[in-house]
């Protein structure tokens, strides 16, 4: 079985640091881009930044120089940090990997279930 798992979300009070996490796991034959979405209540869903396997960076506009991400492929897994957050940046955030998960098969978008991060006092 095949899936991305997100972890490191929780209350985090404003000012607070964001380390989220997202592991793939499973029979994965290789992973190419992995990044990171947002949706905040009342929102569409938002890009906030991919990494690709040699370490090439894309985030939106809106979120650059705000995050950081990073991945480790030994471990199929990608990091967001983000230091100072605010109220509005609370959102459930989806961790998104294009892999192909058999030799026969080609690449497909997956999704984790999403980690919620509430910014509040």
């Amino acid at each position: 079985q095949v899936q991305l798992v997100e972890s490191g979300g929780g209350l985090v009070q404003p000012g607070g640091s964001l380390r989220l996490s997202c592991v793939a796991s499973g029979s994965i034959f290789s992973i190419n881009t992995m990044g990171w979405y947002r949706q905040a209540p009342g929102k569409q869903r938002e890009l906030v930044a991919t990494i690709t396997s040699d370490g090439t960076n894309v985030q939106a506009d809106s979120m650059k120089g705000r995050f950081d991400i990073s991945r480790d492929n030994a471990k199929n897994t990608v990091y967001l940090q983000r230091n100072s957050l605010k109220p509005e940046e609370t959102a459930v955030y989806y961790c998104k990997a294009d892999m192909q998960v058999t030799y026969f098969s080609g690449r497909n978008d997956y999704w984790g279930q999403g980690t919620q991060v509430t910014v509040s006092s």
